[in-house]
C-alpha cells in the first residue's frame, strides 16, 4: 500500500468511529480512493519560438486562455532542435504540444502532436490570423469552461486519410478532457474548424447564446429558445504542410503537393516586380531612341541664319 491509500483509509476508519463510537482497524478498500483517469490528467504543453511578433503571440496567448488544459512554457531558442520538444513536454508533465515557429518575423508555422504516444504530429502554415483584441466582437465566454470541437463534412468518415489524422490531432489538443482539474463543468463555446475548396482549414471561435425573446426564434418540437452562434476570436486558416509519424519528426506520411512556401510566393513577387520595372526601363529606352532617330529630326532651313 502506498502512503496515500494509507491516510485515507485512518480517516474513514475515524470518521466511522466518531459515528458509531467504537474505535475499528482501517481496513483499505478499493472504493475508498477515487484516482483522477489518466484522460483527465492529459495537459498540452504551448511553446513560440524566439523573434515572435505581437500578432502571434497574442494568437498563442488567446488559445492559452481558452484552453485551461494548456500549460505555456518558455520561448524556444532559435538553436534549439525541434525534436527536442517531446523531452521538454515529458519533463512538463505534458503528452501533447503545440509549437508556433516563426521564421523571418512574417511566417507562422504550427506543429502540433502526441508526445506520449511518440506521434503522430502535423505541421501548417498559419495564415490570415487575427487575435481576440484585434476583433473586438461581442462573443464572450467562461473562463475555464470546455468546448465543442466541430468540423464540417470534409472531415468525416469518408474523407482522405490525412484528414481524419489531421482531425484527431486538432480534437486532441483543443478538446478539454471531462472532469479536468482546471476546467469547469460548462460548455458555452465552439472550436470550429471548416475545409474549403482549396483545401486549407479555417478556424473560427463561437459563443453558444440563446437567441433573444423578442426574436420568437423557437425550437421545432420542446419549444426552447434555439441556440444561437456569436464569434468570440480568434481567427487564422490553417494549411496542411505535412504529416508525420514521429512527435514532430520522423518518417514522412503525407506531403501536399499543392503547397507553396511563401519564400517561393514572394520570390515570384520580386520577379513579377523586376519584370515590370524591366520593362519600363527598355521602353524608356525605345523612346529616346525613336525621338533621336533622324525621320524625328527636321530638315536644314537655308534662311535660318538669315536674321541672327
Amino acid at each position: 500500500r502506498t502512503s496515500s491509500e494509507m491516510s485515507a483509509a485512518k480517516i474513514l476508519a475515524r470518521k466511522r468511529s466518531r459515528q458509531t463510537g467504537v474505535a475499528e482497524e482501517y481496513p483499505a478498500p478499493a472504493s475508498v480512493l477515487r484516482k483522477v483517469p489518466h484522460a483527465r490528467r492529459s495537459k498540452v504543453l504551448a511553446l513560440i519560438s524566439h523573434g515572435s511578433t505581437s500578432k502571434f503571440t497574442a494568437l498563442m496567448e488567446d488559445w492559452v486562455s481558452l484552453l485551461p488544459h494548456v500549460r505555456k512554457d518558455c520561448k524556444l531558442e532559435q538553436k534549439d532542435r525541434i525534436d527536442t520538444i517531446p523531452e521538454i513536454a515529458e519533463l512538463a508533465g505534458c503528452n501533447r504540444a503545440l509549437f508556433f515557429e516563426v521564421r523571418k518575423h512574417s511566417d507562422l508555422y504550427l506543429w502540433a502532436g502526441s508526445v506520449a504516444a511518440g506521434g503522430p504530429s502535423v505541421k501548417f502554415l498559419v495564415n490570415s490570423v487575427h487575435s481576440m483584441d484585434e476583433l473586438s466582437l461581442t462573443g464572450n465566454c467562461l473562463r475555464g469552461s470546455r468546448g465543442i470541437v466541430s468540423f464540417d463534412g470534409a472531415f468525416g468518415e469518408d474523407a482522405a486519410p490525412h484528414l481524419r489524422m489531421v482531425r484527431q490531432i486538432l480534437t486532441g489538443i483543443f478538446a478539454v478532457p471531462e472532469g479536468h482539474p482546471k476546467s469547469k463543468p460548462f460548455v458555452d463555446h465552439v472550436h470550429s474548424f471548416t475545409l474549403d475548396g482549396q483545401g486549407k482549414v479555417h478556424y473560427r471561435h463561437y459563443q453558444l447564446s440563446a437567441a433573444p425573446a423578442e426574436a420568437g426564434v423557437l425550437a421545432p418540437k420542446k419549444g426552447k429558445p434555439v441556440q444561437m452562434l456569436v464569434e468570440i476570436g480568434p481567427r487564422c486558416t490553417l494549411t496542411v504542410m505535412r504529416i508525420f509519424a514521429g512527435a514532430f519528426g520522423g518518417p514522412t506520411l503525407f506531403a501536399n503537393p499543392a503547397f507553396v512556401s511563401p519564400n517561393h510566393v514572394r520570390a515570384e513577387v520580386r520577379r513579377q516586380t523586376g519584370e515590370r520595372y524591366a520593362k519600363k526601363v527598355t521602353a524608356r529606352a525605345a523612346m529616346r531612341k525613336r525621338r533621336a532617330g533622324p525621320e524625328r529630326q527636321m530638315p536644314h532651313d537655308e534662311l535660318g541664319d538669315v536674321f541672327r
